[in-house]
């Protein structure tokens, strides 16, 4: 006879739940809550503890030392509930449950819930119960304070249970965790002989893990806590293993069907670039150049990525690639993020290069001058935003791309940019090469993860004469006591920066809107608040992303010669903005930015060689843990990389990655960077894969393609880029 709780069709992990018997449109849609649509998504849905289950008996033999658990069933024969003296909503829950293991009436177990009001419309009298807890004497009778309940079914009650360990699953109020275990109670006995494993079984053999199937029974019906622990670790790699995969199969892709200018480089050459920066290189950016170089010579596409904490000097290691590509009569672009941070390195490096023959062109959504003069090559170094990727710019021999702040750009945008090249006489595509460029340190084993066929470059250290920075983390009451503290420094002849969310009172600029947005301050009112309580006889700005290219162009050159004291902005100076006077920065609700952000704006503090020691207040009113996390971290240290780490810890990788917006499925099992060696394991086994099989075409490599291509193919030509 057939199970009744086997679907009649055709069993496929593929089926939605709605199909299983049992789930009408209610179950359903509370099962799309917690993401589970199919039966695959309800065999990944895995547990998030495990509690230990007592060996059920009858009431006359349950402990009642009050430590030992101990678990009974029975009926409901009465419950009150009992107000506590003076509170309406607070009291006592009373439930009488009985037995019938005797022939004099059953035995008594007396069931207490305090300030458990909500019981009242759960249990009642004539259902049957199975509890667990422990229990105690209370006159004549056994009592159990705070059970552990479920309903069961008269008719069709499960057996007693014996000791065991009990899942506990991520649930709504809709779908309890049991109602999930019963659930998959039905399910995994003809589920699980389905699973296929993607894994060659040698390899399984090989990390001493179990077949898929095996870890996913350990996962929902361990038989005790090492199996979960076992299983968790094989899941991890699965996940691991097939975006180490993605990767590597991309990598090998570009290296087989692309190629890059080979650019000349010698000492003559070297001697030529260096002569062109108005100091001398520190030795980590020396490194950093040989290595870039070497790429940077071969036909091989470059993909670096060029790390390093704020005012590592980075910059001027990208501009020495993109006078490479000048030396040998070709290109170079950088592209970022904001029309500011481009005008910013537009003027600093026709600045550096000013009485030189290379000629520096400005692409913006707001200054497009210059698109002939990029065309017909004229234009030797092109800076801009997002503009730079419209089909209206075409360059004439594009060799060398530096992308700035790469965690600002969609993944798509930089693989459009990367890919702009015609093809060469062999059929292969021609692509510039690519140095990808972050002052947000990005941790080394998020990095790996995401970035695992980028090479690394990092910066260390500071540019002689930098000086640490002070953090001070301070309440909105003590606000007043930073403004008039700023004055001394500014009567020193010190410049200082304040930012805030908004422009103005109505919430722009990311300040929010609606009522949140009229507590926010913002830079307009702020600006004038200073003016007149704190500043009389100083001059403060403003500058902002509503205003016009020239009207920022003109602040920022008044503030950076002085005339301007005290800059009120938004986030539009996060990066890019270098005055080496400006010595105090004090960042307004500063609960509302993510950690990153916090130590970009910080880093536009600190950057003289004068030797004054520089200071960053942050004024917040943290009301969440993770704001109060991020508090503690910023004020903590000043090592982007630590930040970095710290930033991973608060939000978790899923967060940081941005699954969303690049097309990646979110990691499940894995969790980094306490995963670090499962993920370097992962990585190894990734790349011997594709170094014997590039498209994963033989035959014992079959399931795993299929898994890979179902999961992330459609983002198989991004990842490499970020």
């Amino acid at each position: 006879m057939a199970n009744r709780s086997e679907p009649k069709a055709s069993k496929r992990l593929s089926m939605r739940v709605d199909d299983l018997p049992g789930i009408g449109k209610g179950r359903a849609a509370a099962l799309r809550r917690l993401d589970i649509y199919t039966v695959t998504d309800l065999l990944r849905h895995t547990p998030m503890r495990y509690e230990k289950e007592a060996a059920e008996g009858i009431i006359a033999d349950l402990p009642t030392d009050g430590k030992t658990v101990g678990s009974a069933r029975g009926q409901v024969v009465a419950c009150r509930w009992v107000p506590s003296m003076g509170y309406g909503k607070k009291g006592r829950f009373e439930a009488t449950l009985r037995d019938d293991s005797d022939q004099v009436g059953g035995r008594t177990l007396m069931l207490v819930w305090f300030n458990a009001g909500y019981l009242r419309e759960k249990i009642m009298p004539g259902l049957m119960l199975r509890v667990q807890g422990k229990a105690k004497m209370f006159g004549d009778y056994p009592q159990m304070v705070s059970a552990k309940w479920e309903v069961l079914d008269e008719v069709d009650a499960p057996e007693a249970s014996t000791e065991r360990l009990r899942p506990v699953y991520p649930a709504t109020e809709r779908f309890s965790s049991v109602k999930i275990e019963q659930l998959l109670d039905t399910v995994l006995p003809w589920a699980l002989p389905m699973v296929t494993d993607p894994l060659p079984e040698d390899l399984l053999q090989h990390h001493n893990m179990p077949a898929l199937a095996e870890a996913l029974r350990m996962m929902h019906r361990p038989e005790d806590l090492d199996e979960p622990k076992a299983a968790r670790r094989r899941l991890a790699f699965n996940e691991l293993l097939l975006l180490q995969l993605g990767i590597a199969m991309r990598a090998a892709e570009v290296e087989r069907m692309f190629v890059a200018p080979a650019l000349n480089h010698s000492e003559a050459i070297d001697q030529h670039i260096r002569s062109r920066f108005p100091f001398e290189l520190t030795d980590t950016q020396s490194a950093a150049v040989l290595e870039i170089a070497k790429d940077l010579s071969q036909d091989k596409p470059m993909n670096r990525m060029l790390q390093g904490d704020v005012g590592a000097g980075k910059t001027v290691v990208a501009l020495y690639a993109m006078l490479m590509a000048v030396a040998d009569r070709k290109q170079a672009a950088l592209m970022a993020p904001t029309e500011l941070l481009a005008e910013q390195h537009h003027l600093s490096i026709s600045r550096t290069l000013e009485g030189s023959n290379v000629r520096v062109a400005l692409l913006t959504g707001n200054q497009r001058d210059d698109l002939d003069a990029v065309a017909s090559g004229e234009a030797d170094l092109v800076v801009g935003t997002h503009a730079l990727l419209s089909e209206s710019v075409k360059f004439n021999d594009l060799a060398v791309v530096v992308i700035d702040e790469q965690h600002r750009f969609g993944v798509m945008q930089r693989a459009t940019l990367r890919q702009s090249a015609e093809a060469d006489e062999k059929g292969r595509e021609r692509m510039p090469h690519t140095l990808v460029m972050t002052a947000t340190p990005i941790p080394r084993t998020l990095s790996l993860t995401l970035l695992g066929d980028l090479d690394n470059t990092t910066l260390t250290g500071l540019p002689p004469g930098r000086t640490p920075i002070q953090n001070r983390v301070v309440g909105p009451e003590q606000a007043d006591e930073v403004y008039r503290y700023m004055r001394t420094r500014l009567e020193r002849g010190e410049q200082a920066y304040v930012v805030v969310p908004a422009i103005d009172a109505a919430g722009g600029s990311g300040g929010g809107s609606g009522e949140n947005a009229k507590t926010l301050k913002s830079v307009n009112a702020l600006a004038k608040t200073l003016q007149q309580k704190f500043l009389d006889g100083y001059t403060v700005g403003t500058v902002h992303g509503r205003l016009k290219r020239e009207t920022r162009q003109k602040v920022m050159e008044k503030f950076r010669e002085g005339e301007i004291d005290v800059l009120v902005a938004t986030t539009v100076i996060e990066v890019g903005v270098d005055v080496p006077n400006a010595t105090v920065m004090v960042i307004e609700h500063a609960e509302r930015f993510g950690l990153a952000q916090l130590h970009q704006l910080r880093g536009r503090v600190g950057r003289g060689d004068h030797g004054r020691r520089s200071l960053c207040v942050f004024i917040a009113e943290p009301t969440t843990d993770d704001a109060l996390s991020r508090m503690d971290a910023i004020a903590s240290t000043n090592d982007g990389f630590k930040v970095a780490e710290l930033d991973l810890q608060i939000r978790g990788m899923g967060e940081i990655l941005g699954t969303k917006q690049s097309g990646l499925p979110p990691m499940k099992q894995a969790r980094i960077p306490e995963d670090i060696e499962l993920l370097q394991l992962a990585k190894r086994d990734a790349r011997g894969i594709v170094a014997d099989d590039p498209e994963l075409r033989a035959a014992e490599h079959a399931n795993l393609r299929k898994v890979l291509m179902l999961q992330y193919g459609s983002a198989l030509g991004l990842v490499d880029v970020g």
